[in-house]
């Protein structure tokens, strides 16, 4: 057999230090979760779950980068908000999608009019209204989504592996969540489904990267059955698929991160979402989710 005792650097030893550090900035995100569902205003809802209008004017004009970034000085300037989003659109590419929190007629009419002086030729093609209810609707949907994915993951890894992996996965899960919450509540990035859709993504990064050292733990764990021994396969695991891990994530990076220098500023906030997900899924598969594994093993032996 292997020898797996020896190792320059326990992952399963200094679990308590990345533990706490991980349980301190994933409790942000819980807890402004949390005081959320209890009324408070901790994040920076966007028009999707806040309510709001989107407006599509036709500018008459080729909408490149600097028209958007004009139209949206325009709104911050008339509205005295910054726009939610502007997006270029239509076959001819002349118009632009506008999306704002709600405003009363006046302000709405004084928008248009400030379009109008900038760009003579423009004309105002309708407005949708999305309201509070149905931003209600739209979050206990992401909400729905999201448990959804985390209950199938569990089941999954409970099935491949065994349960208290599983309950490792989904407890690295939930803390790669939290910690993307926790960051969009400090810096007061924008809340809307697009968020939604880079957390869903995440959830499979995340659990890919992780299942890749559980099935390295598994091969390497064959017909062990003392915990400490199981310990420092886990480690010795860990050690073999660092580079892969570390590698994949590189890799991952350096296009959302072309996306969010060289973007429009309708996706930035889904890519700020992504990197942020990924460099904790990282972080969460190599120093939390096998020594996750080993603590609970340690404790279901202790109680058999």
């Amino acid at each position: 057999m292997k020898d797996f005792t020896r190792s320059a650097f326990s992952f399963v030893q200094k679990f308590k230090i990345f533990g706490i550090v991980s349980l301190i900035l994933a409790g942000i995100g819980a807890g402004c979760f949390i005081a959320t569902v209890f009324g408070a205003h901790v994040f920076n809802f966007d028009i999707d779950f806040a309510g709001g209008v989107t407006s599509t004017y036709n500018l008459g004009v080729d909408v490149d980068a600097s028209v958007t970034d004009n139209i949206h000085k325009i709104v911050s300037t008339t509205t005295g908000k910054p726009a939610s989003s502007v997006q270029a659109a239509g076959a001819d590419n002349t118009r632009v999608i506008v999306k704002t929190l709600e405003l009363d007629s006046e302000t709405r009419d004084a928008l248009f009019d400030a379009i109008k002086a900038e760009y003579s030729d423009a004309t105002a093609e309708g407005a949708t209204f999305i309201s509070g209810s149905v931003s209600d609707d739209l979050k206990n949907s992401a909400i729905k989504a999201s448990l959804l994915a985390i209950l199938l993951i569990l089941v999954y890894i409970t099935v491949r592996f065994e349960f208290r992996s599983g309950i490792a996965a989904v407890i690295t899960l939930c803390h790669d969540i939290c910690l993307i919450l926790a960051f969009f509540a400090i810096f007061q990035l924008p809340l809307n489904i697009n968020f939604i859709a880079a957390a869903l993504t995440i959830l499979g990064y995340s659990i890919n990267a992780t299942i890749v050292i559980f099935d390295r733990i598994r091969e390497n764990s064959k017909g062990i059955s003392s915990i400490q021994v199981f310990a420092d396969i886990t480690d010795r695991s860990i050690r073999q698929t660092l580079a892969r891990s570390i590698n994949t994530s590189v890799t991952t990076l350096i296009p959302i991160v072309l996306i969010l220098i060289l973007g429009v500023p309708s996706i930035q906030n889904f890519a700020i979402a992504l990197i942020v997900g990924i460099l904790s899924g990282t972080y969460s598969s190599i120093f939390i989710a096998g020594p996750l594994w080993v603590n609970l093993k340690k404790i279901g032996t202790k109680k058999a």
